[in-house]
């Protein structure tokens, strides 16, 4: 965590830190004009890709936490009485009520993708660990988990998520900055075996439902914070994850028996073909029209 030169900026090797997350067509776009993309809500959490060249922002401030992640180009802003760079890969950290501006560093231009979450969200996940919301030093963070989570979050950047799916990444995001602000470690406690299991039969029986932590939470009788401690214990994963990937194997299974990608995304629980293929290309290495015809062949 460290305030970046210019010159530091420019040869940061965070630069590769999340070269296969940044699509093409954000590469791309640095032939094109300034814009910004506003992504659908998720649920009272703003998305936006931004495209600048020069200065984007007066000074200004918002009364929610701004995360981001540099995408192309230099990041630089004014924060805290002092200039800051960001390079690409790295992660955006502005506090509520911090005043700030914002534009490219260089001739280059500059494109970043910006989620703007309420604080409140971050409530229950900071009170479980009895800490106050954290407050992250340094705005420039090189951490290429947090930059990886939050562009997970953007996904597809017209696409929506599901209750567990959102409560799951503002505990992640938040877990994440209560560490970048030191807080000590949550403790997972003893094994829950029974619970974990009873939690992985109510998925496996539900994978068409939009599931949330409160229904995991009736199940099994944990908390959702206890019980995601217990997921990455004993499975090495989240619930929501686990979810994704038990839809995918249906998703497959049915594929492979002749059964159209469209029909195998409504039957498998997701929202449409396009969301069976973000989640099927990044599980599996492949799209799933691919599969099908490996498949057949």
């Amino acid at each position: 965590m460290q305030v970046y030169s210019r010159e530091k900026a420019a040869d940061h090797s965070a630069a590769n830190a999340v070269a296969g997350a940044v699509e093409a067509p954000l590469e791309r776009s640095c032939a094109e004009r300034d814009r910004i993309v506003v992504a659908p809500e998720l649920a009272g959490i703003e998305r936006i890709e931004a495209r600048f060249r020069g200065k984007g922002f007066e000074p200004h401030r918002h009364d929610t936490y701004a995360l981001g992640v540099t995408m192309a180009g230099i990041q630089t802003f004014r924060y805290r009485g002092e200039e800051r760079f960001s390079p690409p890969g790295n992660v955006i950290v502005l506090h509520p009520d911090e005043v700030h501006d914002g534009g490219a560093g260089t001739d280059d231009g500059l494109t970043y993708r910006m989620m703007y979450i309420p604080p409140e969200r971050f409530l229950p996940a900071t009170a479980h660990r009895g800490r106050a919301l954290p407050f992250v030093a340094a705005p420039v963070v090189d951490d290429p988990g947090l930059a990886r989570l939050l562009l997970d979050a953007f996904g597809g950047m017209r696409a929506t998520a599901e209750p567990l799916a959102i409560e799951e990444l503002v505990e992640e995001i938040a877990a994440a900055l209560l560490d970048h602000a030191g807080a000590p470690q949550a403790r997972t406690g003893r094994p829950a075996g029974p619970q974990v299991q009873k939690a992985c039969d109510f998925l496996r029986e539900n994978l068409s439902r939009r599931i949330s932590s409160a229904d995991l939470e009736d199940v099994t009788g944990l908390d959702r914070f206890a019980l995601a401690r217990q997921f990455r214990l004993l499975l090495g994963t989240s619930p929501h994850r686990y979810l994704v990937m038990r839809r995918l194997e249906r998703a497959k299974g049915l594929i492979a028996a002749g059964e159209s990608i469209a029909g195998a995304a409504f039957a498998s629980g997701f929202a449409d073909q396009a969301h069976l293929n973000r989640h099927f290309k990044k599980a599996l290495g492949m799209t799933p029209g691919r599969f099908a015809a490996l498949a057949a062949a």
